[in-house]
């Protein structure tokens, strides 16, 4: 198979190796060239995968000198926005690990830059390739429990990184929540409309920033959505895909993050007189999918490519998701709640 892809990998730390893999498994795609700040993270990133490419710190010469037409940006948030502006000023597509950057006035900038140079920017949102969000999602697209009026999410974890995270200001909300974020839009086919956010670093944190928050959005199909989270949170701990419940006109949906979701509606009896109403419960369809969280992501990317289209995780639609976040942020940072339409446009 002749080779399109000519790839940059810009950051060589751990996640970078799943990126790594997954591009040394298709026929189509070189790696060209690894690129780091710390060029020894580079050196060992390119002995661990058997890689004979070219090492550079700097983006642009890496670009420049090995002719690419595609990056993976696997750096860390804070340099997202530089890595994405400088690859597609140069011409080449960008596949991005979340967030899409760490503001919203650079989340716009790259969505300009996408528009301008006609170059790709997809991000990764793995969760959106998980047979089981699927299925909730079939669930509540399909009306099964009618039109939804109420989406709650929990998510209760502890993990204990070390890094970069441990010293974010906002880690949870600007690192993580955006997974949960990204899948309310998905479940139920619907974006922000305003955010109400309180965030709070709870006693025994191992953060320097707030851990946790509690939100609330109004969504633009009239519904509200509640996120609950912790990143400090031990024992108990919910699923990574977070605990679902979207309660609608004819019933509830339920998704503990880890089966298979289900649905209780009201059951199509006669039930005058009931005080309250016997339920009939539906199982969520079993979604096949060719492949799964990082390779399903990175195969639509690499597909939308081929179709010459916008990719499901393109950067016009993660901003979106970057606005929950960000508008999230912004509310505490003011103390009220935010018109997300306002926001979007700084």
């Amino acid at each position: 198979m002749t080779i399109k892809h000519r790839v940059v990998v810009a950051g060589c730390g751990g996640m970078s190796r799943a990126w790594i893999e997954y591009a040394l498994n298709r026929l189509d795609v070189e790696i060209v060239a690894l690129v780091d700040i710390k060029i020894e993270y580079a050196q060992a990133m390119a002995e661990k995968q058997g890689l004979h490419c070219r090492l550079f710190d700097n983006i642009e010469k890496a670009i420049k000198e090995t002719g690419a037409n595609l990056v993976f940006d696997v750096t860390i948030p804070a340099s997202h926005f530089q890595i994405a502006t400088a690859a597609m000023e140069l011409g080449c597509n960008v596949f991005g690990e979340k967030p899409l950057a760490e503001t919203m006035e650079q989340c716009n900038g790259i969505v300009a830059l996408s528009d301008q140079s006609g170059k790709s920017h997809a991000v990764m949102q793995n969760r959106r390739f998980d047979s089981r969000i699927r299925s909730l999602q079939q669930l509540i697209r399909s009306g099964t429990i009618g039109k939804p009026g109420y989406i709650g999410a929990e998510f209760f974890l502890g993990p204990h990184f070390g890094g970069f995270r441990d010293v974010m200001d906002s880690p949870l909300l600007l690192d993580m929540a955006i997974h949960t974020f990204d899948a309310a839009r998905l479940i139920i086919g619907a974006d922000p409309v305003s955010v109400y956010c309180h965030e709070f670093n709870p006693p025994g944190s191992w953060y320097k920033g707030n851990a946790a928050a509690i939100c609330i959005f109004e969504m633009s199909n009239g519904s509200v959505f509640c996120y609950q989270g912790s990143w400090c949170s031990e024992g108990v701990p919910t699923s990574w895909e977070s605990s679902w419940r979207i309660s609608g006109e004819k019933g509830t949906a339920i998704w503990d993050g880890q089966g298979n979701p289900y649905a209780e509606v009201v059951s199509d009896i006669d039930q005058t007189g009931n005080f309250t109403r016997d339920f009939t419960r539906i199982e969520g369809e079993i979604i096949e999918l060719e492949s799964t969280f990082h390779q399903g992501c990175l195969d639509e990317m690499f597909q939308s490519l081929e179709e010459n289209r916008p990719a499901e995780t393109d950067c016009r639609d993660n901003r979106q998701s970057m606005a929950m976040v960000l508008g999230a942020i912004e509310s505490v940072k003011l103390g009220k709640k935010i018109d997300i339409k306002e926001f979007f446009s700084i």
